[in-house]
């Protein structure tokens, strides 16, 4: 099994920043995409930001030039850096990852976290 812990998410002044992290633990051979979602009250999941292994990173238009995405794939771990947050950006936001585990290797399973509240006050 693969557990993902999100933490960061807060409160904070419209044009403030932010910085989530989610590390994931457990039978992890390796980690192919690593992303963030995020779904407001009444609103579909929607995804945010993501990045493969390779590198190849997709933002959400609404967050491009605000938000940035990183990895560190020695601690299995995904960042997300909020700045110029909006009231808009106000949501749950989830990490996922697409990970092949030593209990599975011939495919990979998409896990998600239980969700990080990010609150942005105008």
């Amino acid at each position: 099994q693969v557990q993902l812990v999100e933490s960061g998410g807060d409160l904070v002044q419209a044009g403030g920043s932010l910085r989530l992290s989610c590390a994931a633990s457990g039978s992890i051979l390796n980690i192919n995409t690593m992303g963030w979602y995020r779904q407001a009250p009444g609103k579909q999941r929607e995804l945010v930001a993501r990045k493969t292994s390779g590198g190849t990173t997709n933002y959400a238009d609404s967050v491009m030039g605000r938000f940035t995405i990183s990895r560190d794939d020695a601690k299995n771990t995904v960042y997300l850096q909020m700045n110029s947050l909006k009231p808009e950006d106000t949501a749950v936001y989830y990490c996922n990852a697409v990970v092949r585990s030593w209990e599975r290797t011939w495919a990979t399973t998409s896990y998600w976290g239980q969700g990080t509240q990010v609150t942005v006050s105008s």
